[in-house]
């Protein structure tokens, strides 16, 4: 790592960021970079260890919310919040499996439509019986697939 200060333009470019980004997370409270005698943001080494942090735990689901507690050594609810995703985490892994043992069956079936494989029917049994629906919570953008709108009088989030 840099020992010396670096510039918001240098910080962002390092990371392959826009400058509006470190702003935004430095009014989020995630940053606080030093300032020079004119005010301008200087970011250090100790800086550069949370944008990476930062970026690390977006790109593993957290929340901005969840990684303001994280850096948050006095945040009282920080382990609730790592047990929570740590929690979530093994939940994308086994689906992650999942879809990977159905990848594969499919990819080696010889069954012309695998939709007729008992096998691979195997690996969507729980959404077939029902026992899967909260997957739709988890794969679909908010109000239903992209150009649809939720059935009229369904109460599901």
């Amino acid at each position: 790592m840099k020992s010396s200060a670096e510039s918001i333009g240098e910080a962002a470019a390092r990371f392959g960021l826009d400058t509006h980004v470190l702003r935004y997370w430095e009014d989020e409270g995630l940053l606080r970079p030093a300032r020079d005698g004119a005010g301008r943001r200087r970011y250090g080494d100790g800086d550069a260890v949370r944008i990476a942090v930062i970026l690390r735990n977006k790109a593993a689901g957290l929340s901005l919310e969840q990684i303001r507690v994280l850096l948050d050594d006095d945040a009282p609810d920080r382990h609730r919040v790592l047990e929570e995703h740590v929690a979530e985490l093994d939940r994308r892994a086994a689906d992650i499996a999942q879809a990977r043992a159905m990848t594969e069956h499919a990819l080696r079936c010889r069954s012309h439509d695998i939709t007729q494989c008992p096998r691979f029917r195997s690996h969507v049994a729980d959404v077939l019986s029902g026992e899967a629906r909260w997957l739709l919570l988890h794969t679909e953008p908010a109000g239903g697939p992209v150009g649809t709108s939720p059935p009229a009088g369904d109460g599901a989030n």
